[in-house]
C-alpha cells in the first residue's frame, strides 16, 4: 500500500510466490503498504484473527457473525534482547468497518477512500465457497480488512482522524463518537450528486475524464477476473486428471515384475502434482483479492467524481440565481422588462408601483445580489480548494496504484512460472523412474 511518495520503508512482498513453501494461511503476507507516515509512525496495526459468534440483532432474531481482532501497539523500535510492549486488542464486526468507512467518505469528499474487502465472495473458482461465514473466506477477509486499516493509517489526511483513532483504540463508545459527529445528516447531500452530472453545464474535463477511466479500469479488471477464474477452473480439472495417471500407474504396477517400482513410484510423483493444485489456487486467490482491491477502488475513485460534479452544479446555481436577481435590479431601475413576468403583465393592468414601493424593492434587491455575490464568491473558493485538495490525493492514488498493480501482476506471473517449473519437475522425475525400469 501506499501513504507517501516520499516514504521509502515497504513493509511487505506481495505473497509468497515458493510454491514449495508451507506457509499457512493465517501468514497470508500484507501487501504493499508503506510504513513511514503519520500514525503508522507511532503505531503499530494488525488484524491478527477472527472468530464467529451467534447473538442477537437489532431486531432480536438469533444471527451468527464474525469478529476480528485488532492489535495495536506503540511503534517503538525494541532493543535487542528486550521484550515488545503487549498489544492493546479489541473486537470489531465488519459493519463496523463499514460505518468507519461511511463516515471517512462523507468527511473526506476530496479523498479517494480506501475499499473495504468483498462482504460475500465474487469472482471464486468453483472449489471456493461464496458463503461470507466460509473459514477460507472469512480469513482473506481478515487479511482484506487489515490492509484496509493500513491504507488509512498510512495515509497523510486520513491517518489523523480523531475517530479512525478512537476506532483503533476505544472498543466501547465509538460508535456513539461517530453517530455524534453528524456524518449521516452530511450523507444525505450526497445522494444530490447521482444525478447532477446531467444538470452540470460547464463540466471539468479532467474529472469528466478521470471518471471514464474508472469506469473502463472496473470494467477491464472484472474481465481479467473473469478470466482468471476460467483459467483456475481448467487448471483444477486438468491437475485433478493427473491423479487418474497416479491410480493407472499404480494398478499397472501390481501386475508387473521388473517395470513394478518404477511405475508406482511414478504413479506417486503424479499423486503428489495432483494434490498440490489446492494450495496453488487458494495462493493465487491471494493475488485476484489484490485486483479486487482496484475494483473496488474504481468505485472511490467515481465516488469523488461525483462529488466535484455537485459543487460545480451548486456553483452555477448560485451564479444563476444572481444573475437573474442583477437582471431583476436592471428591470426595476429602468422599467423596462426583457422578459414576460406575471409581475410586468400586473403592472400593466393595476398601475406602476409608487417610487417609495420600488425604492424598498430595489434596496431589498441589492441586498439579496450583495448575499448571491457572497455565495457565489464561497462557492467558487469551495470547487477550487476541492480540486486543489482532490487532484493532489488522485496523484498519489495514480502512483499508487501503478506500483501497487505491476508489482501484483509481476508477482503473479512469478507464481505461475514456479508452478509450471514444478509441473516440469514432477515429469522430469517420472521419466527417470521410467528410466529405472
Amino acid at each position: 500500500m501506499m501513504a507517501d511518495s516520499g516514504s521509502s520503508e515497504e513493509v511487505a512482498v506481495i505473497g509468497n510466490t515458493d510454491l514449495n513453501s508451507s506457509e499457512s494461511e493465517n501468514n497470508i503476507i500484507n501487501t504493499m503498504v508503506e510504513r513511514g507516515t503519520a500514525l503508522l509512525n507511532k503505531m503499530e496495526i494488525n488484524v491478527t484473527e477472527a472468530e464467529k459468534r451467534t447473538g442477537k440483532n437489532t431486531v432480536n432474531m438469533q444471527e451468527t457473525y464474525t469478529v476480528y481482532l485488532i492489535e495495536t501497539r506503540p511503534a517503538e523500535t525494541v532493543q535487542e534482547g528486550g521484550t515488545p510492549a503487549i498489544p492493546d486488542t479489541l473486537w470489531r464486526r465488519y459493519s463496523e468497518f463499514e460505518l468507519l468507512r461511511a463516515y471517512l467518505l462523507v468527511t473526506y469528499p476530496y479523498i479517494i477512500i480506501p475499499p473495504l474487502p468483498e462482504k460475500r465472495a465474487e469472482f471464486v473458482w468453483h472449489k471456493l465457497s461464496a458463503d461470507n461465514l466460509d473459514p477460507d473466506f472469512v480469513e482473506r477477509r481478515r487479511v482484506g480488512l487489515e490492509n484496509f486499516l493500513l491504507r488509512v493509517a498510512s495515509h497523510p489526511v486520513l491517518s489523523n482522524d480523531k475517530i479512525l483513532f478512537c476506532f483503533l483504540t476505544e472498543e466501547k463508545g465509538w460508535r456513539e463518537a461517530v453517530l455524534e459527529t453528524g456524518f449521516q445528516d452530511k450523507a444525505d447531500s450526497r445522494l444530490k450528486s447521482l444525478s447532477a452530472m446531467f444538470r452540470v453545464k460547464n463540466p471539468d474535463k479532467r474529472f469528466t475524464a478521470l471518471k471514464h477511466y474508472s469506469e473502463e479500469l472496473n470494467t477491464v479488471i472484472a474481465q481479467l477476473l473473469r478470466v482468471r477464474v476460467r483459467v483456475a477452473d481448467r487448471l483444477y480439472g486438468v491437475y485433478k486428471v493427473h491423479g487418474n495417471y497416479g491410480r493407472v500407474f499404480s494398478e499397472w504396477s501390481a501386475i508387473e515384475k521388473e517395470m513394478g517400482d518404477g511405475l508406482q513410484s511414478a504413479g506417486h510423483h503424479m499423486d503428489t502434482y495432483a494434490a498440490s493444485i489446492d494450495d496453488i489456487l487458494e495462493e493465487e486467490e491471494h493475488y485476484a483479492d489484490q485486483l479486487k482491491e482496484y475494483l473496488f477502488y474504481a468505485d472511490a475513485v467515481r465516488s469523488v467524481c461525483k462529488k466535484h460534479e455537485l459543487i460545480q452544479y451548486e456553483l452555477e446555481m448560485a451564479a444563476q440565481d444572481l444573475a437573474h436577481k442583477k437582471q431583476q435590479k436592471e428591470e426595476l431601475a429602468t422599467g423596462t422588462v426583457r422578459v414576460f413576468s406575471l409581475k410586468g403583465m400586473t403592472s400593466k393592468l393595476f398601475g406602476q408601483e409608487s417610487q417609495e414601493q420600488r425604492e424598498v424593492r430595489l434596496a431589498a434587491l441589492e441586498q439579496s445580489i450583495r448575499e448571491g455575490e457572497e455565495m457565489v464568491k464561497e462557492k467558487n473558493t469551495e470547487c477550487q480548494e476541492f480540486v486543489r485538495t482532490a487532484w493532489a490525493d488522485i496523484e498519489r492514488f495514480k502512483e499508487q496504484k501503478d506500483r501497487d498493480l505491476r508489482e501484483a501482476l509481476i508477482s503473479y506471473a512469478i507464481m505461475q512460472i514456479s508452478m509450471c517449473k514444478k509441473g516440469i519437475q514432477v515429469w522430469s522425475n517420472a521419466k527417470e523412474c521410467f528410466n529405472k525400469m
